[in-house]
């Protein structure tokens, strides 16, 4: 954890940074290229917070094209080099994609390309091809990094700055957790996220932003840049929340113009929200906000799928993958949640990687059936249908006709009897379930629980609309599963209309609806 206090000349740690930015570096790109820099108030302010108070992470977190990358350069020199060195450590920054590990790098050494002080090879050795900058003066070391490539787990670095990491989906990312964790042995360790926010507060970002703000460690800052929802899109005072450079290097015609656009085109709205006003709103068209889900996280009571008609959704998806059975049964006007999900063991940790959900972490809790082998056996999902025949009045299970001939044959092998009903993925079938689904959120008569695989694929469920407005899921477009998705809306589809429960009228709930 970053505690000194003192830099050079006895200036602050924060002073000597903004000092050695301002007389050794020049700005690398844009209309003022080649000209020393000059940071803001803003940009000290946030320097002084990271540096001057005792620091273990800082979040700094603001719209796009507000100097993020190159902000994040100017610290990368001032740690090799600068009055932040240390005798050969170790530094490095972070990204999802090469292209985007490769944008700080490149700003860096820009920099140091303007400076013949600084480029004389006894400071600094520019590696392109590896992008690594080392400086023979210190012995320190900065190389960029990407999650697309292998990364070494002998690293032991004494600077993080992890860019952009809005981009991951989820709430894991094994390169962050992997230069997070190689920080142990530093005396005082210091990652620094600099990043527009993720559009989900499922993603990882949103995790650590939230954990920031309850002040439980006070070792982390956050610095939020963010409009508020309710918000003016078209007024100035609301674009400047998120963007403390507007009007200088960041053109605030540029800003007017999206905003406008995005008033014009509510399908643009999102996207704006979430690269200019930082705010939490997937650019995709998802089913329904987090707000609307969190609504309906009541505990299911168990107790109702003895009682009553039992519907389901079935979706086998791949044998490799995740399948998800959802059941539903109603009680006084409340449908009552109840899902199962089952994915194969022996490639558990490598599909968490990939698809960046802790299944492993799930199995253990027991809200994921591991099933022994590479692949479903479809006769697990069997014997739980069977079971749940038994205990229950499980009038139907709507199914996507993918591998269901494997499943019936599973069946078959154990004698159970199920009644099993088509169910299409395109818009035909679908729409319907989908409004019924959507209906029930909006009236807040779903008890799901908050269950965390369920809960994770309704984040991540995407829908696509006709010019009828009929919809479907687009799981192409989706940012992770949506297994448990698919086989809820059927459920609920199959459960309306069979008769279970009287629908809403949407049009009659949404004239009659209080806004609070």
């Amino acid at each position: 954890m970053a505690t000194r206090t003192k830099g050079a000349r006895g200036l602050s740690r924060a002073d000597a940074i903004i000092a050695f930015i301002e007389k050794y570096l020049r700005v690398p790109e844009g209309a003022q290229v080649g000209r020393p820099i000059r940071l803001r108030p803003w940009q000290k302010r946030d320097i002084r917070l990271i540096y001057d108070t005792p620091t273990r992470q800082a979040i700094v977190t603001l719209g796009r094209k507000n100097g993020k990358n190159a902000l994040a350069a100017t610290l990368v020199l001032a740690h090799l080099f600068g009055p932040e060195a240390r005798r050969n450590a170790q530094i490095y920054s972070a990204a999802q994609s090469r292209d985007q590990a490769g944008i700080v790098f490149a700003l860096a050494s820009k920099m140091v390309r303007m400076n013949p002080e600084l480029s004389d090879p006894a400071v600094c050795i520019i590696r392109e091809s590896e992008k690594v900058l080392y400086s023979p003066l210190t012995g320190v070391r900065y190389k960029a990094l990407s999650a697309e490539t292998a990364t070494s787990f002998g690293l032991s670095p004494v600077l993080v700055i992890h860019d952009e990491l809005g981009q991951v989906r989820g709430d894991r990312s094994p390169l962050y957790d992997a230069l997070e964790t190689a920080m142990g042995a530093q005396i005082e360790p210091l990652s620094i996220v600099i990043s527009t926010q993720a559009p989900t507060g499922l993603d990882l970002l949103s995790k650590l932003i939230d954990d920031a703000k309850t002040g439980a460690d006070p070792a982390t800052k956050l610095i939020l840049y963010s409009a508020d929802e309710e918000d003016d899109l078209e007024a100035e005072a609301t674009w400047r929340k998120a963007n403390p450079a507007l009007g200088d290097f960041l053109n605030i015609e540029e800003i007017r113009s999206l905003a406008a656009k995005a008033v014009r085109m509510p399908s643009f709205e999102a996207a704006f929200r979430n690269l200019h006003l930082n705010q939490r709103v997937a650019a995709l068209n998802q089913l329904f906000p987090l707000s609307i889900w969190e609504a309906n996280g009541g505990e299911p009571d168990l107790s109702v799928f003895e009682d009553g008609p039992v519907y389901g959704g079935l979706d086998l998806s791949s044998k490799q993958d995740l399948t998800a059975l959802v059941l539903v049964a109603e009680r006084a006007g409340i449908w009552h949640v109840w899902p199962h999900f089952w994915t194969p063991a022996t490639t558990l940790r490598d599909r968490a990687a990939r698809d960046r959900a802790p299944y492993d972490v799930w199995a253990d809790q027991g809200f994921l059936t591991a099933v022994p082998g590479v692949t479903i056996n479809y006769g697990f999902v069997a014997k739980r249908l069977a079971e749940i025949r038994a205990k229950c009045d499980l009038r139907l299970i709507r199914y996507d006709r993918w591998r269901i001939e494997d499943l019936k044959a599973a069946l078959g092998t154990i004698g159970a009897d199920v009644s099993l009903v088509e169910c299409g993925q395109g818009y035909k079938d679908m729409a319907p379930a989908i409004d019924a689904l959507e209906t029930a959120a909006l009236q807040s008569t779903l008890r799901h629980g908050m269950h965390p695989v369920l809960t994770w694929n309704a984040a991540n469920a995407i829908i696509d609309s006709d010019p009828a407005g009929n919809r479907k899921f687009e799981k192409a477009k989706s940012t992770g599963r949506i297994d448990g998705m698919v086989g809820l809306a059927m459920a609920i589809g199959g459960a309306t209309s069979a008769g279970a429960a009287p629908g809403l009228d949407i049009d009659d709930f949404l004239k009659n609806a209080v806004v609070v």
